[in-house]
């Protein structure tokens, strides 16, 4: 198909049975997708060739701040093109059209690999790749969960030089306030790096201090956190009451229970609280077990746990994120896909999470049981069932 719409040539005209755009659901209408991979339009007539009927709905596709693998790779025992690609797809059959690989607690030699492999992907153009996500290493003992104390260390030279990077895409990092100076988690946010606080001890007061200090975003809410106390918030209850931070929160029924949900819906302004996965290797994989440095992580039903008995990362994808917390707290369908879209496009200050002229054509395609059955990056279809 070579129409032309807004002098832009149409190479796909879609007609989805309902359209969410990321505002609002419109019926029967056509979307058309430019040869840039944008949308070129949406509604009008539906060209004399004919377009494709999508039975169910399109949507905008979902981004995941937070995912340690996927495909049967993790990219902390596998730092390569090859594992990153493996990740990408297996998500996308989950409808994570943008990620952001992340990297828990590691030496330094392997974040530099991690580095080197999230260039070398986004020079390549690996659809569903926008960043990388550091999760440490600069973390509290005492709040490490499954992370390995051995590595966890103060900020040097070394890891600033990685973060320093211009050709990392989006970037995040996640550190514990109490063991990171605030003069550097501002030398941090001059670099372009989303700072997150999570893995921390810290007192309320410190933890005000960091984000007065450019920090904007909290990691996994609840999870490995000092928690809210009568005569001391923490970093929870300064997470709840800071109207302007981002939460990420794992919906998966291990890590946040429903009532916490609720009341973090309750506490934080629209717009606020993000979906992420946590995800390690075994989603998109039949495998059940996998090495994680010198321990074995093993899933129960949808439940990973170490050797050493804490939760280690989830067995949670996007889409299922969505459903749950739909299906749990009484979030509108609507209102969830924001929270698994817009939301974090938002805070990472990244295209996405709406589709309207002009818009990149990551999408996603929902039947009424919010299963995946297609998901196109910049108009590419690259999974499909």
């Amino acid at each position: 198909m070579t129409a032309r719409a807004g002098g832009l040539r149409v190479v796909q005209v879609l007609l989805a049975e309902r359209l969410f755009d990321g505002e609002r659901v419109l019926n029967d209408i056509p979307v058309s997708i430019n040869a840039d991979g944008r949308v070129a339009a949406i509604g009008g007539d539906v060209p004399a060739s004919g377009a494709e009927r999508l039975p169910g709905t399109l949507a905008p596709g979902l981004i995941d701040v937070q995912v340690n693998g996927g495909g049967g790779a993790l990219l902390n025992n596998e730092p390569t093109l090859a594992s990153l690609q493996k990740m990408a797809g297996a998500h996308a059959g989950f409808g994570t059209t943008g990620m952001l690989p992340t990297l828990i607690t590691d030496e330094v030699e392997v974040m530099q690999r991690a580095a080197d492999a999230i260039s070398t992907a986004l020079r390549k153009k690996i659809p569903g790749i926008i960043g990388v996500h550091f999760e440490g290493p600069h973390l509290s003992t005492p709040k490490k969960g499954t992370h390995e104390a051995r590595f966890i260390r103060g900020l040097s030279q070394a890891e600033l030089d990685i973060y320093a990077r211009d050709d990392l895409g989006v970037k995040v990092v996640t550190l514990a306030p109490e063991n990171v100076a605030l003069e550097d988690i501002r030398k941090l946010v001059s670099l372009g790096v989303h700072v997150c606080l999570g893995h921390s001890n810290a007192d309320g007061a410190t933890t005000a201090a960091a984000l007065e200090a450019g920090a904007s975003g909290f990691t996994h809410l609840y999870n490995a956190m000092s928690p809210f106390q009568s005569r001391e918030p923490g970093v929870v209850g300064t997470a709840l009451i800071s109207d302007d931070a981002w939460c990420g929160l794992i919906v998966d029924g291990h890590h946040v229970c429903a009532d916490a949900i609720r009341l973090a819906l309750k506490a934080k302004p629209r717009g606020k609280l993000i979906l992420v996965t946590d995800a390690m290797s075994l989603v998109g994989s039949e495998e059940t077990s996998f090495p994680l440095f010198e321990r074995v992580v093993t899933r129960e039903g949808d439940k990973l746990t170490s050797t050493t008995g804490e939760l280690a990362g989830s067995h949670l994808d996007m889409i299922g994120a969505v459903r749950n917390i739909r299906d749990w707290c009484d979030v509108p369908l609507e209102e969830a896909l924001r929270m698994a879209s817009l939301y974090p496009a938002t805070f990472l200050s990244v295209e996405g999470g709406r589709l309207a002229v002009g818009a990149p054509a990551d999408m996603i395609l929902l039947d009424s049981e919010l299963q995946v059955r297609r998901t196109w990056i910049s108009g590419r279809e690259v999974h499909s069932i």
